[in-house]
């Protein structure tokens, strides 16, 4: 266990290789480090198909002060997911199945209510079956894989298929047996053999997929903060379910392995690689996904659906994570060993030092109304939002301000660590949709990190009576009340 302050330190002992010369990318990198106590990182950028930056960054080890080197590979996750979803593909580009067929025509055994669920469904993580791993304490929901799946068999659907987007975990399983079925081979050896050992990537191999159960070489140690404190964490899933969360890789290599995917070696139609990252539609025509940035969900790879600079953005533990801007001709790849680094929240920042209209500080994701007002917050303090905004309406033709998109700027300058600001933009929420729950329960949060116990129940009791059935803002009234 190590303080913040020396993790702090650690930080800078880095090791870059770049083409060109070290530019701001270094420090901006260091900065998120430093903000987010992130122990070590690794860098891959792709730009026109070719790896312009890599870099090393920290400590891969902390006990014994071992530094992330070329060499060092880090647990994925679940950007294993993407490799599965590239798998499926390989077998539709084979004739060996359809991603609108009902998996009943690749699997037997299966309960009557999955019977006639689409590949594409399971990829998209939209087909309500019940999920096999406890996703908040990261383990399955019985301690004996065979009692457990035994349990999900008897267990009623969440939902109508095509209704919502819940990430499961089951999903994968049932993609893995199909893999296991069509390619002869389980899907281990048939990921290795079409994707890995085409690409060339040995570190990977090497790896294999057992996560962190496994003796792996020049392995990143993973950690997590525990009530403020820095502990180590242990991950690892069974053999069936590792299509979902089972590999470790360098940047370097995933860098490749995207380079290998767009210019397709990996695929033989531009069609496939179009089915691949298209997300799927919900009953709704509306796309759905983990928040309002990963908006989407296609075969294995979520979504960043928006107007400008869409991107497709596999993450893996709340740790690490795949930016790929198609239309940018640019990748990001970035590594950590901290749960909870979320780089997914940065990399549009990290890829605006390339494409100068994505800096946030040109109010790059935020609408045109609103981009308006975050350049006059800026420049007059956020205090001032509500009294900014009457101005704007008075002022500005067509100024809107939508209570989803405040929400969602709201949370972003806290991933920002901008609280002070973020609070405001909460309070602007309210005073704009003060017939909001949502809007109510969001200010109550934040007051709550602030420490304010008495208004953040206020605005709790508030978002409870504006609807009854909000279990957060119960939870949290029953916790600030009890002292814990």
């Amino acid at each position: 266990m190590l303080k913040a302050g020396l993790i702090a330190l650690l930080i800078f002992s880095c090791k870059v290789s770049a083409v060109g010369q070290v530019d701001s990318i270094d420090s901006f990198l260091q900065n998120q480090m430093q903000e987010r106590r992130i122990p070590g990182l690794q860098l891959a950028i792709v730009k026109h198909g070719k790896i312009i930056k890599t870099g090393n960054y920290g400590l891969a080890n902390l006990q014994d002060s071992i530094p992330v080197s070329d060499k060092t590979v880090f647990t994925i996750n679940s950007i294993t997911k993407a490799f599965t979803g590239v798998a499926i593909i390989q077998l539709l580009e084979a004739g060996k199945l359809k991603l609108d067929a009902p998996i009943s025509e690749y699997l037997t055994d299966l309960p009557d209510t999955w019977k006639s669920l689409t590949v594409q469904q399971l990829l998209s993580h939209i087909s309500g079956i019940p999920d096999i791993v406890n996703e908040e304490e990261s383990v399955l929901i019985s301690g004996d894989p065979e009692e457990a799946w035994n349990a999900i068999l008897r267990m009623p659907n969440e939902f109508k298929a095509g209704e919502k987007f819940s990430y499961n975990q089951t999903n994968y399983l049932l993609l893995g047996r199909i893999i296991d079925k069509l390619s002869g081979m389980s899907f281990q050896e048939f990921i290795t053999k079409e994707q890995l050992e085409k690409v060339g990537m040995p570190k990977t191999i090497q790896s294999g997929f057992g996560a962190t159960k496994n003796i792996v070489a020049h392995a990143a140690c993973s950690y997590q903060y525990q009530k403020g404190q820095l502990r180590n964490m242990f991950f690892s899933f069974p053999p069936f379910l590792q299509t979902a969360a089972g590999m470790s890789s360098t940047a370097k290599e995933l860098a490749d392995w995207i380079i290998a995917l767009q210019s397709m070696q990996l695929l033989k139609k531009t069609e496939s690689l179009r089915t691949l990252w298209t997300p799927a539609v919900l009953n709704t025509g509306e796309t759905a996904g983990f928040s309002s940035l990963l908006n989407g969900y296609a075969a294995g790879w979520p979504v960043v659906k928006r107007t400008d600079h869409p991107a497709l953005a596999p993450v893996g533990g709340n740790r690490s994570a795949v930016f790929v801007y198609p239309n940018d001709n640019l990748s990001i790849i970035v590594l950590t060993n901290l749960s909870g680094a979320t780089p997914d929240v940065f990399i549009d920042e990290l890829a605006g030092l390339f494409i100068p209209d994505m800096k946030e500080a040109n109010g790059f994701g935020l609408s045109a109304s609103l981009r308006s007002l975050k350049v006059t917050l800026d420049k007059v303090g956020y205090k001032n939002a509500i009294e900014e905004v009457k101005k704007l309406k008075k002022t500005k033709s067509g100024f809107t301000a939508m209570e989803k998109e405040i929400n969602s700027w709201g949370y972003k300058l806290i991933s920002q660590k901008r609280i002070a600001e973020a609070l405001e933009i909460f309070k602007l929420n309210v005073y704009l949709y003060p017939a909001s729950a949502n809007a109510f329960d969001s200010l109550g949060e934040i007051c709550e990190e602030l420490g304010d116990s008495q208004l953040a129940i206020k605005n709790y009791e508030q978002s409870l009576k504006l609807d009854p059935q909000n279990k957060n803002a119960d939870q949290h009234i029953k916790k600030l009340r009890s002292g814990e």
